[in-house]
């Protein structure tokens, strides 16, 4: 099953929600979409509904657009960054953006594939994030189809094993160590009066001991 995304928000809706149902039923299915569109930036294909994604090409902007034209002419007059600079990282961004749907946990896999050669040369592949970077050795750059489809096979092999909890708990976070990180200050309230009636503000721990210091 092929699903395509359009246009139309309503067929692009219908063709998302007939793609869950087939990733459901164990059939599997295909959806194409364009970088920069409403599915590649906005929908997320966690688990079963996203094992695998491949990125057609790089996607760079419209370079005649008279706003990113305007963009490019502030950031080189302003901050001497170079045209080509720009486009690169955005468009390496883009493509990031993109093969990130597939994962959205910790507990979440997928493969990601760069078809495109460009891929290959260091200026482009050295502005992808390092989330993506720590996982794209030389051994799986510029690989034949025959290659490429033994690496697939081992990946899915030994990502589909059943997680062990034991080691997930030792990645994971508690609630309790979270709240640990992030201690909220302590706050207390202060009401006070004047002609025109009662304010009652919120004071930090740390201005009270000022106000009592002086």
């Amino acid at each position: 099953l092929v699903f395509i995304e359009t246009k139309d928000v309503v067929e692009t809706t219908l063709a998302l929600d007939n793609f869950r149902r087939a990733c459901d039923c164990g059939r599997g299915a295909v959806f194409l979409s364009v970088a920069r569109g409403k599915v590649s930036e906005g929908i997320n294909f966690d688990r079963h509904y996203g094992r695998a994604v491949i990125m057609f090409g790089v996607p760079f902007q419209y370079t005649l657009s008279h706003v990113l034209r305007a963009r490019l002419e502030y950031l080189q007059t302003h901050y001497q960054i170079r045209e080509q600079d720009f486009l690169n990282f955005d468009a390496l961004r883009q493509a990031s953006q993109c093969v990130g749907r597939v994962i959205r946990s910790k507990t979440d896999y997928g493969l990601m594939i760069f078809a495109d050669s460009r891929y290959n040369r260091h200026d482009k592949r050295s502005k992808l994030p390092k989330w993506i970077l720590q996982f794209l050795h030389e051994m799986y750059l510029n690989l034949s189809t025959d290659m490429a489809i033994q690496h697939v096979k081992q990946f899915l092999r030994v990502m589909g094993q059943p997680i062990d909890q034991t080691a997930l708990q030792s990645v994971l976070l508690t609630l309790e160590e979270v709240n640990l990180m992030n201690p909220a200050p302590p706050t207390s309230m202060t009401r006070s009066a004047g002609e025109g009636g009662a304010m009652i503000v919120e004071t930090s721990a740390a201005d009270v001991a000022q106000s009592v210091q002086s």
